[in-house]
This record gives C-alpha cells, structure tokens and sequence, in this order.
C-alpha cells in the first residue's frame, strides 16, 4: 500500500469466494478494509456483502480500483487465466497495486506470473495457505509467502487478517514450494492415522480411548487432533475435499521430479489419494484414506 492509501481504507480486490475465500475477504473487511469481491456464482459473495463489503460484477471491475488484489483459486490455471487473460487483472490492475495469490499452484507458475506481473509495473506474492476452512473462518491460517522483502512487509497488515502465522520462505515460488511440502506431509499423516486406527481395531483395542493416548504422546499432532474424531465416526464432510489433495500432491511429485528430489512414501501416498479420486470420492473429506485403508484390511467396504 502507498502512503496515502494507508491513511484511508485500504482497497482489497478479492477474487475466488469459495470456501476459503468468503471467510478470509470477510475477515478483511472486519479487519477495517474496504473489500469488493467476484466469484463466477454470483451468490457467494453474499457472506462479505452481509459484512460490509461489497460483490463486484466481473474481474475487472473488482480490480480496477484495488490496492491490493487477493487471489483464492482451484489451481494453476485458473490463476494463470485470471492474472493474464483477457479482461484479468494485468489488463485492469493499477499500476503499483500488489496482487497477493492465496490459491495453491506450481511453483513455477508462480514464478512465470511474478516475473507477468513485474514488466507490468505490479508486485506480486505466492502466498499459499494452510489450515482448512476453520482456519479461514477464525483468521489463524498458516501462511507461507515466497516473493520480495519490500512486498512482504507492504503486504503484511493483510496477511495477519486473516493469518495467525506468517512466514517469508524465499523469493517467488517458494511459498508454494513451502505449500507442497506441507500437503506432502498432511497426507502422509492423514494416511498413517488411518492405519494406526485400523491396526487398532484389527487388534481388537478400543479405538475411542487409544487414540487421547497417542495424541498426548509423540505420536499427537493437528491432523490427529482435528480429525480423529470425525475419522472415528466416519464423518467425512468435506473441510478439504480428497479431489483438491489430488491437485496438491500431483504439484508434489511435479515439483520433486524437476529437482530429482526423492518421495518413495510421498509418491505411495499421491497413488491412494488419486485412487480415491477415480473411484468417485473426491467430493469427501481426505480423511476418508480411513475408507481405502479398511477395505484393504477386509474391515469394511469403500461403499
């Protein structure tokens, strides 16, 4: 932001309100900006209307006048469409504006779209998220920003919105590098979880009170914590849908390949996301690995 747009209300021009999106624009316009926001369903603008801020008609428009572009989208090309195609942001941004890309994409994309963004006079960062949707909706997502130092700290007061943990990882890309490793990681937990669940039961042991066990020992962490139970129940309501972990993990092996870095677990754990996915589930939660993980044990059926 320029010195003079900080003594007003700074503009956010947010684009992409989806379950991410919605609660993090709205928390922007709680946190005293003034947002407008597009979404190809117009009806999911309403959660920041009722907010305060305001739905805007296309890209353009949403934009045009924006201090700051905010980018939450499926995936890289709908990022890449969106900064570069026609009637996108670099055909309507202001010069100076700073477009900060939420959405989880390629690495190099990132990259190919901060050097779009420099030769048109406009700063960008990869900024990719984590923490689910209850993250977004109680501003305590975890957020990993590749891009430059001077952009960083203009961003910063918009980051820490919607953000409990900022972190500057590197230079464009390296957010999203950082996001790939952290999916990396989630789903191996998520599927390790579920086969500790299943050993478990297998063994004949009280799945219910095992589980406080291993959380309070070294085995505890978020994703035990905030899906256990639900794993335990067989909720798999959708907080991150199994089809957008597929997304993620094909970034992860992508990018492992291009620097000969080797995932032998990760690449396994990609294989059993993306079965899940063909056989119809990608609309379920990605703790339904639990679902894969029985069947394969002959303790229950995928259905």
């Amino acid at each position: 932001m320029t010195e003079s747009t900080m003594t007003e209300r700074p503009r956010i021009g947010f684009v992409g309100l989806g379950i991410m999106g919605s609660p993090m624009a709205v928390n922007l316009q709680r946190a005293g900006f003034d947002v407008t926001g597009f979404n190809r369903t117009p009806s999911k603008t309403a959660a920041l209307v009722d907010a305060g801020g305001r739905a805007g008609d296309s890209v353009a428009e949403t934009v045009a006048s924006a201090d700051i572009v905010a980018l939450m989208l499926p995936d890289s090309p709908d990022v890449r469409e969106v900064v570069l195609g026609g009637g996108g942001v670099l055909e309507h941004a202001r010069e100076g504006a700073l477009v900060i890309d939420f959405s989880t994409i390629r690495p190099d994309v990132a990259a190919e779209l901060a050097a779009a963004c420099a030769a048109r006079g406009v700063a960008f960062l990869d900024a990719p998220v984590s923490g689910g949707e209850s993250g977004a909706i109680e501003a305590t997502l975890s957020i990993m920003v590749g891009g430059a130092a001077e952009h960083v700290e203009r961003a910063r007061p918009v980051l820490q919105a919607v953000g409990k943990t900022v972190a500057h990882v590197g230079p464009a890309g390296a957010g999203q590098t950082t996001k790939a490793a952290n999916q990396l990681m989630v789903a191996g937990i998520i599927e390790l979880v579920a086969e500790a669940m299943v050993l478990l039961r297998a063994r004949g042991v009280d799945v219910a009170r095992a589980l406080p066990v291993l959380q309070g020992g070294l085995a505890g962490s978020t994703v035990l914590e905030r899906k256990g139970e639900s794993m335990l129940a067989h909720r798999f309501e959708p907080g991150f849908r199994l089809a957008l972990h597929d997304k993620d993990l094909r970034i992860v092996v992508a990018a492992a390949q291009e620097v000969g870095a080797v995932i032998p677990l990760g690449g396994l754990v990609a294989q059993l996301v993306t079965a899940m996915v063909a056989r119809g589930d990608g609309a379920l939660d990605h703790s339904a690995l639990l679902k894969q993980v029985e069947a394969l044990s002959g303790l229950a059926s995928l259905e």
